[in-house]
């Protein structure tokens, strides 16, 4: 496909150490009197909240609190959050916490302001009311949810993502600050961080792409790909850490222009059937996903590209040398994050396939997969990572099966 542009306008971004503490002001430059802040109970537990609260006060601003987040939040989790809403006069919603968090406040931005239910705003721009000013503030360097415009909001009952999308959506501010990393537990950054370089890989190849995209996918794959091991191995190092989260921000401005693929489309029943982790469930599939995609030139060609950008290889290496030599690094950091080595590790049953694979043909982002996918290409690649990533290794050749059209 040919490539073009479509840049949006994204959220302002403030990086620094400490930037929390300016939250108050940044809320009042906006007009913000009466705030929301969204968050979850670990965070709560830290004090992040707290600090939130009090440079709220400062800036005489009103806050009232929802600290009820649950990780992969479903329509019951927006309801909840829209119910401690409306006992208040809010004008600002602040979002504080990981992935959950933003996208709980972003969710119940759409139902506080336009009224209904999640499900009316699945797809993009079908709020008709403005919605409020938003400020995100991550904690964890992972979803990028910080510089996206969509919620993605699980119906409580059947598991299915909705992907809530609106222009309206985007953060005003994405406040990163590399300290409210620090509290994280290792397994939740070694997570975090494999979701960042599983968004890098994917919007590079995606249908969707743009010259745009691609520039800040590269920038993610290029900062995950060097600075997560050693988060991992000196989680202390807030230099990694604040490369980490501006790896995030620029995967999550990437997929905001590219969407993702088929290794998000095949998490997402993992997450849902037996509660896999998400960035356990991408790291997994992910090695395969792209495996399955090298069928087509040009896409082979886009990951060399990732490959020659980190010099895992040379221009003038074979094809396949250049693509072994990213799926080596690829699974070093797997290994370092210490994600399971297949689903057979993880309690899935292969009995499960048929049902898995038709759920992922359903998620959203499976239409943007760059080489089509059918029900049965699931099947085989949740039976390829049933076994070990390693047997990636052992079969050969590793790109030369003929394109699916």
């Amino acid at each position: 496909m040919a490539l073009g542009i479509n840049y949006p306008v994204g959220p302002r971004l403030v990086f620094r150490e400490g930037a929390l503490d300016s939250i108050g002001e940044l809320v009042k430059e906006y007009g913000g009197h009466s705030v929301l802040l969204v968050s979850d109970g670990g965070l709560i537990r830290a004090g992040h909240a707290d600090r939130a609260a009090e440079s709220l006060k400062r800036a005489k601003v009103d806050v009232h609190v929802f600290g009820k987040v649950r990780e992969n939040p479903t329509t019951r989790d927006v309801a909840e959050c829209v119910a401690e809403a409306r006992l208040h006069e809010i004008d600002f919603i602040v979002g504080l916490g990981g992935g959950s968090s933003l996208d709980t406040a972003k969710g119940a931005n759409f139902i506080l302001t336009n009224g209904g239910t999640i499900a009316d705003y699945r797809g993009f721009n079908k709020a008709s009311r403005a919605l409020l000013p938003f400020v995100a503030i991550p904690t964890t360097a992972g979803t990028g949810s910080e510089c996206q415009c969509f919620a993605l909001i699980a119906d409580e009952f059947t598991h299915q993502k909705m992907a809530c999308g609106d222009e309206q959506a985007y953060a005003r501010v994405a406040l990163l600050d590399p300290l409210l990393t620090l509290s994280l537990p290792w397994r939740v950054t070694a997570n975090a961080g494999i979701d960042t370089v599983t968004h890098a890989l994917e919007s590079y190849v995606t249908s969707a792409r743009t010259t745009v995209s691609q520039s800040f996918s590269r920038e993610t794959w290029s900062l995950a790909e060097s600075n997560l091991s050693t988060v991992l191995d000196e989680p202390t190092n807030i230099g990694a850490r604040g490369r980490m989260l501006l790896a995030s921000a620029y995967g999550g401005t990437a997929i905001a222009q590219s969407m993702l693929g088929a290794a998000h489309s095949a998490a997402n029943p993992l997450t849902a059937r037996f509660n896999l982790v998400h960035g356990q469930a991408v790291g997994i599939m992910l090695p395969h996903v792209i495996r399955f995609n090298c069928r087509d030139p040009q896409v082979l060609a886009s990951y060399i590209e990732l490959a020659v950008t980190t010099g895992l290889a040379r221009r003038s290496d074979d094809p396949e040398q250049s693509l072994w030599a990213l799926l080596t690094r690829i699974a070093e950091l797997l290994d370092s994050a210490r994600i399971p080595d297949g689903l057979r590790d993880c309690g899935v049953s292969r009995g499960r396939i048929p049902e898995m694979a038709a759920e992922a043909m359903r998620e959203w982002t499976a239409g943007f997969n760059p080489v089509r996918l059918a029900v049965n290409d699931f099947s085989e690649l949740y039976a390829a990572a049933c076994e070990s990533r390693r047997e990636l290794f052992d079969l050969q050749p590793l790109v030369s099966r003929p394109v699916n059209t």
